[in-house]
C-alpha cells in the first residue's frame, strides 16, 4: 500500500512537523513518502503531482492557514483518482469533527488529537479487515453516515522515533525552518487558544531532545523554531536546554514561545550574560494589558512581571523579542486596545504584531460568542468582524494601523526616524501608527506595491501634511536610515537637495587627509581615495545627529536648541558619512562629525 502525507505550508521556507512524525511512526511497516506544497501553489499543479506519485492513500495535515485551500485540493483528487482514500489529521480538524465530515464528503477518515499511533492504526486497518469502530480516535463513513469513535488517550512522547533524521531532508536543512518540539501541551487555559483544551503538559526525554538538535546542527540547520506552547514553564528542563543550545549552536539560530512573567530571574541573568548576539529569538504573547479581559479570557498575566522580563532582555541586546497583541478580546474596545498598544511599544520590541481574533473551533471563546455579540468569518480563518465592544468599523481603522506597524516598525526600516517621531510629534505610537495608517489608506496606497523609496517619499508626505514641529531633524534622519538599507552604495536617492561636486572633493580631500577628525575609528581603517569614491556617501545635516540619536536611546530630552522650531546659522551641523562593504557582515557603516558651518576647510 502506497502512502503520500502532504500538506500546503504557508511558504516554501516552512516545513511540516506532523507528516514527518507520522512517517518516522509507520514507515517501517508501510511505503510512505512526504509531499509538502504551499498554500500559494496552483490546485491543478498539486494534484498533478499528488496524482503521478499513484498512492492508495493521502493524509492531509490541517491548520487554520491551509484548510481552504486542502479542501479543493481533496474535490479534485476525488475526482481524479475515486479510489484513493483521503484522510485528514490536524488541529483544524480535530474539533467538531461531525462538521467536517458533512462539509467536505471526499474525506474518508479524520484522525483526532495525537495522530501517531492513530494513523498508524488506520492504516492497517486499511490494508486489513477495515473495521474501523476499532480505531480510536478516527472518523469513518458507514453506509452514508459520518461515525466518530471514541478518543485515544495521549501518547508517551518518549515511544516515537525521531522525525528530524530523514536522508531526504538533509540537503534542505540550510535553506528552510526546521520545526522542533521538545514538549506537547500548555498549562495555561487561555479562552482563545486551542493549546486550553489539552491538560497537562508532557515532555520528551532531554538526552534524545539533545542527540536530534546535535544532528541537525551538524547537518547545517540554520533556524530552528521550538513548537513549544510555552517553552519556559520547566524551569529546569528549559535552563539545560539554553546551556546546552549556547554551548552548542554553530551559528544557528532558535526561536521559543516563552511567558515572560514567569521567567526566573536566575534564568535572566543568565541569558543576559552568556547568549550570543543573535541566536535566541523570543516570541511573546501579551495579547493585552486590560486585567478585565484577561479575567475573562482565564488569561494569568503579571505585566510589571512581564515587562521587567522583556525589559532586561532588551538591555543585554542579544535576543530579538516579538511581542503579540490580539484586538478583539472581551471587554477591549478601541480605547482600551490604544492603551494596551501603548503599553507593550514602550518596551519597544523588535517585533509587535497585531493580530486580530480568530474564533477557533474547540476554543472557549467560539462557545461563549453569543455571549458576547461576536460575529466572525464563517470559515477559516474565523477572524471576528465585531464584539459587543468593537464595531467592524473600529475593526478596519485597526486593519490601517497593522499595515504600517508592519512595513516600518517590523520592517525595522526606518528605526531612527520612528524613534524621534513617536518622542517628540505624536502623542503616543499607537496615535502615529494609526494617524499615518489613516492617511495610507486615503491615498490609495493600499491598492499599489512600493520600493523601499516609496516608503520614504510616503512618510514624508504624511509628516508633510500634518504639519509636524521639526521636518531638518526628520529628513536627517531619514536620510541616515535610507543610507543603512542599503547593502551596497546607493545609486540614486529620494530627496531633492544634493552635496555638489565641489563640496564632496572637499569632505574627500578632509577625510583622507585628516581622518581623525572623525574618529579614531575612522582613521584605523586607512581608507584612500579610491575607496571612499567606490564605497562612501556623504550628506550634510543641519543639526547635531549624535544628540539626537542619543536622546532616543538614552531616553534623554533634546536641547531647547534643537527642540526650537527656529534654526539660526550659528546652530551645529552634521557631516554623515556612510561607508559599503567594509567587513564581512557586509552592513553599512555610518561616521559623523559635528561642525559649526556647513564649509569645512581642507
Amino acid at each position: 500500500m502506497r502512502v503520500v502525507l502532504s500538506t500546503l505550508n504557508a511558504k516554501y521556507i516552512h516545513t511540516s512537523l506532523a507528516i514527518r512524525l507520522l512517517k518516522a511512526y509507520s514507515e517501517k511497516e508501510f511505503d510512505i513518502e512526504l509531499a509538502e506544497y504551499t498554500i500559494k501553489d496552483p490546485v491543478m499543479n498539486i494534484v498533478s503531482d499528488l496524482y503521478q506519485r499513484k498512492p492508495d492513500v493521502i493524509g492531509f495535515s490541517c491548520y487554520i492557514w491551509n484548510i481552504e485551500e486542502t479542501i479543493r485540493v481533496i474535490d479534485i483528487v476525488k475526482q481524479v483518482m475515486p479510489e484513493v482514500i483521503i484522510v485528514v489529521g490536524g488541529p483544524e480538524v480535530s474539533y467538531d469533527t461531525d462538521y467536517w465530515m458533512d462539509r467536505v464528503k471526499n474525506i474518508d477518515h479524520i484522525v483526532m488529537g495525537d495522530g501517531e499511533e492513530t494513523f498508524h492504526h488506520l492504516l492497517q486497518t486499511i490494508e486489513g479487515d477495515r473495521k474501523y469502530h476499532f480505531v480510536y480516535g478516527a472518523s469513518y463513513r458507514k453506509e452514508g453516515e459520518s461515525v466518530i469513535n471514541p478518543s485515544r488517550p495521549t501518547i508517551d512522547l518518549n515511544t516515537l522515533p525521531t522525525p528530524h533524521r530523514f536522508a531526504e531532508d538533509i540537503p534542505d536543512l540550510g535553506k528552510r525552518i526546521v520545526y522542533f518540539e521538545t514538549s506537547r501541551g500548555c498549562p495555561f487555559n487561555c479562552q482563545f487558544c486551542l493549546s486550553s483544551i489539552e491538560v497537562g503538559v508532557r515532555y520528551y526525554d532531554i538526552e534524545h531532545v539533545k542527540s536530534d538538535l546535535l544532528y541537525l546542527i551538524s547537518n547545517g540547520a540554520k533556524i530552528i523554531k521550538f513548537l513549544d506552547r510555552t517553552f519556559n514553564i520547566n524551569r529546569n528542563y528549559a535552563m539545560e536546554m539554553f546551556e546546552f543550545l549556547i554551548e552548542n549552536h554553530g551559528g544557528c539560530v532558535f526561536q521559543f514561545e516563552i511567558t515572560a512573567d514567569i521567567m526566573r530571574p536566575e534564568v535572566l541573568d543568565y541569558l543576559a550574560e552568556n547568549a550570543p548576539p543573535g541566536v535566541f529569538r523570543f516570541e511573546i504573547g501579551v495579547q493585552s494589558t486590560n486585567d478585565p479581559t484577561n479575567e475573562l479570557v482565564k488569561r494569568r498575566q503579571n505585566f510589571t512581571k512581564l515587562s521587567r522580563t522583556v525589559t532586561t532582555i532588551k538591555a543585554s541586546g542579544n535576543i530579538d523579542q516579538h511581542l503579540d497583541l490580539i484586538a478583539g478580546l472581551p471587554e477591549e474596545d478601541y480605547d482600551t486596545f490604544r492603551k494596551t498598544f501603548n503599553d507593550v511599544f514602550a518596551m519597544e520590541p523588535e517585533e509587535l504584531q497585531l493580530g486580530f481574533l480568530k474564533m477557533l473551533r474547540g476554543t472557549g471563546l467560539r462557545n461563549d460568542a453569543e455571549k458576547y455579540e461576536y460575529t466572525y468569518m464563517e470559515h477559516a480563518p474565523y477572524e471576528i468582524l465585531s464584539s459587543h465592544k468593537l464595531s467592524f468599523a473600529d475593526i478596519i481603522h485597526l486593519k490601517r494601523l497593522e499595515d504600517v506597524l508592519e512595513k516600518y516598525w517590523n520592517a525595522h526600516r526606518m528605526d531612527h526616524t520612528l524613534q524621534y517621531l513617536m518622542k517628540y510629534e505624536f502623542p503616543t505610537p499607537f496615535d502615529f501608527f494609526q494617524d499615518f495608517g489613516d492617511y495610507w489608506e486615503g491615498q490609495g496606497w493600499q491598492k499599489i506595491g512600493h520600493q523601499l523609496e516609496d516608503l520614504f517619499t510616503r512618510l514624508q508626505s504624511f509628516l508633510e501634511y500634518r504639519g509636524v514641529q521639526r521636518m531638518d531633524i526628520i529628513l536627517g534622519l531619514m536620510k541616515l536610515d535610507y543610507f543603512m538599507n542599503h547593502k551596497y552604495k546607493p545609486r540614486k536617492i529620494w530627496w531633492d537637495s544634493r552635496v555638489s561636486k565641489a563640496e564632496w572633493n572637499t569632505y574627500l580631500k578632509m577625510l583622507i587627509e585628516r581622518p581623525s577628525e572623525v574618529s579614531q575609528e575612522f582613521a584605523d581603517m586607512k581608507l584612500q581615495e579610491r575607496e571612499l569614491q567606490k564605497h562612501m556617501v556623504v550628506d550634510i545635516l543641519p543639526f547635531n545627529l549624535e544628540e539626537v540619536i542619543q536622546s532616543g536611546l538614552a531616553g534623554t530630552e533634546l536641547s531647547p536648541a534643537l527642540k526650537s522650531t527656529e534654526l539660526n546659522e550659528t546652530d551645529q551641523q552634521t557631516l554623515l558619512i556612510v561607508l559599503y562593504q567594509q567587513d564581512e557582515s557586509q552592513r553599512p557603516r555610518y561616521f559623523t562629525r559635528t561642525m559649526a558651518s556647513r564649509v569645512i576647510q581642507p
